[in-house]
């Protein structure tokens, strides 16, 4: 017989209370922001809103918001430059962390796509901003430039059509199109 100590039952792991775990894995609301903002909502508003139910934001905020706009107008004309045809600028915020601003624009070939997205980025960073990442390929029909507050899609019409960011996005506000 073996001196082995007694094994002690496992303890059930659980997630911290600051970040609770739905079954997909990803964060969810704790019950104290639950409440907080079924409370904001019974006094006829939603949290993070004054009496008047206008949101409040702080001047640091309003800087970034603004700052992600003029980023999203640059992009546009700059693809406007390049000849992109059915240039939309989607305003995102509120609707999703992801992102504050989409530009989608069409292209007519593989080619001209490639130029659009290589005209942004170029004309972007001779102004100080770099993307933090760029999907698709030389013989992609869809590229997409990552500038964190603002998104740009650059699209074959026929993939346009297909995916339909514009009415997948239906509820964010059109700020700008150009024809």
């Amino acid at each position: 017989m073996t001196d082995a100590a007694p094994l002690k039952p496992e303890r059930k792991r659980t997630a911290s209370a600051a970040t609770p775990k739905d079954p997909s894995g990803l964060p969810s609301r704790t019950s104290a922001a639950r409440a907080k903002s079924t409370r904001a909502r019974g006094a006829g508003r939603s949290a993070g809103e004054t009496p008047t139910g206008e949101p409040q934001i702080s001047a640091a905020e309003e800087a970034a918001r603004r700052e992600a706009l003029e980023l999203a107008h640059r992009a546009v004309d700059l693809a406007a430059d390049k000849k992109a045809s059915d240039i939309v600028l989607l305003e995102l915020n509120g609707l999703t962390t992801l992102t504050d601003y989409f530009v989608i624009a069409s292209g007519g070939s593989e080619r001209q796509l490639q130029g659009i997205a290589d005209g942004i980025v170029e004309g972007l960073r001779d102004e100080g901003h770099r993307p933090i990442g760029r999907e698709g390929g030389s013989s992609a029909h869809w590229l997409l430039i990552d500038y964190g507050s603002v998104i740009i899609h650059v699209m074959a019409q026929p993939e346009r059509e297909y995916y339909g960011l514009e009415k997948l996005w239906s509820e964010a506000p059109l700020i700008l199109r150009v024809l």
